[in-house]
């Protein structure tokens, strides 16, 4: 894979290797279903099995990996049903995230909301999907982040989850991209007003939306994407 890594001490050396991993598989480089070839990933990266089994371990508890196959550890993949569970458990997160965002952070959640909401629609001229996605998993993890909740924020990975890992990435559809632009900027509005109420509902409201979609594009045989 021709990348280098400078390793920062053994202590660490498990934490990084997964956290190497765990970008791999976000930005597809070990798609949905792969087989992790451990004795390819050791040359690789050079280091030795046991911390890269126990890195692989640590994906495998955020549910990010499984060892349960006939063709050893691979990279999850979910079907429909999956992917609709996981974004239910999505509108519970983001609707209180976004709630506790407008009750605790208010005003000061706009500049760093809106900052990726520019990045967001920098991505669609040229249409950028990848960029795209990249900015609108930062959007929803920066909102857990203003939450300020540390159980709330030990739910993040399910947002890379259903928007870097389950859902396909052969087609994003610009219009749901500047639909879904929309649906941040009304969140954001919510948040700024410190309006709970309003920024969970708007927030729930933005995952029915992304499954309405999911639904439509799934009865028509096509590819799935993520809010």
């Amino acid at each position: 894979m021709a990348e280098t890594f400078e390793w920062q001490g053994r202590l660490r050396l498990v934490e990084e290797v997964a956290q190497v991993l765990r970008q791999r598989i976000y930005r597809g480089v070990y798609p949905p279903g792969k087989a992790l070839r451990q004795v390819e990933i050791s040359e690789d990266l050079k280091i030795s099995r046991t911390p890269l089994r126990e890195a692989l371990r640590m994906l495998e508890r955020e549910g990010l990996v499984s060892a349960e196959t006939a063709r050893g550890v691979t990279v999850v993949s979910a079907d429909f049903r999956q992917l609709m569970d996981a974004y239910a458990l999505r509108e519970v997160i983001d609707g209180l995230a976004a709630r506790l965002a407008a009750e605790r952070a208010g005003k000061l959640a706009g500049p760093p909301l809106r900052a990726v909401i520019g990045a967001q629609r920098g991505s669609l001229a040229p249409w950028q999907p990848e960029a795209y996605t990249v900015a609108n998993v930062e959007f929803h993890t920066t909102i857990i982040g203003l939450a300020s909740n540390e159980y709330l924020a030990r739910q993040v990975p399910i947002v890379h989850m259903t928007s870097q890992v389950f859902a396909p990435r052969t087609v994003f559809p610009r219009d749901r991209a500047l639909a879904a632009i929309d649906e941040h900027e009304q969140i954001v509005a919510a948040i700024e007003s410190a309006d709970g109420d309003r920024a969970e509902q708007v927030a729930r409201q933005h995952i029915r939306s992304s499954m309405a979609r999911l639904r439509v594009m799934a009865q028509a045989g096509a590819d799935v994407a993520q809010a």
